[in-house]
């Protein structure tokens, strides 16, 4: 008959504790991974909230300068003011395309590129200059607008 095995430490208990620090090591390990990706999923949709906000606010403000330009451009009729309306024109409609609502649209970030680059040749057909972020307009262009509104100094 086999002699039963006897009681007290046995290799089972000892492997456990060897164990132990590899079962902790796991266990923080998954605890710490679902800490951080919740945390990346709050500062992700902050970050995408700020970025966002930033290319609406870029996007409008080519938008209100083309659609202020146009409305100042309507009386106009001769060749010139043609092709500065068309430049517009161009630059409206690839704003009104530009996909707001679709974050994972591919081609983003190259069509914010091609409609920032239709704003500054507006500009330069305009005589509007861009300096630092902010659009100063040159005195052609203010005068323009004073003939266009009627605007007199008294």
């Amino acid at each position: 008959m086999a002699a039963a095995a006897a009681p007290g430490p046995g290799p089972d208990m000892f492997e456990e504790i060897v164990m132990a620090e590899h079962r902790f090591h796991g266990e923080g390990y998954q605890e710490g991974y679902a800490e951080g990706r919740q945390a990346g999923a709050a500062e992700g949709r902050r970050h995408g909230a700020r970025h966002g906000a930033r290319v609406g606010a870029e996007i409008g403000s080519y938008l209100g300068f083309a659609l202020t330009w146009q409305c100042l451009l309507s009386k106009c009729t001769d060749e010139k003011n043609s092709k500065k309306r068309k430049a517009l024109d161009s630059l409206i409609g690839m704003i009104q395309k530009f996909p707001y609502e679709d974050p994972t649209y591919e081609k983003l970030q190259e069509d914010l590129e091609k409609i920032r680059g239709k704003f500054k040749q507006v500009c330069k057909i305009k005589l509007v200059f861009l300096e630092q972020n902010s659009i100063n307009f040159c005195k052609k262009s203010l005068n323009l607008f004073k003939k266009q509104t009627q605007y007199k100094n008294t």
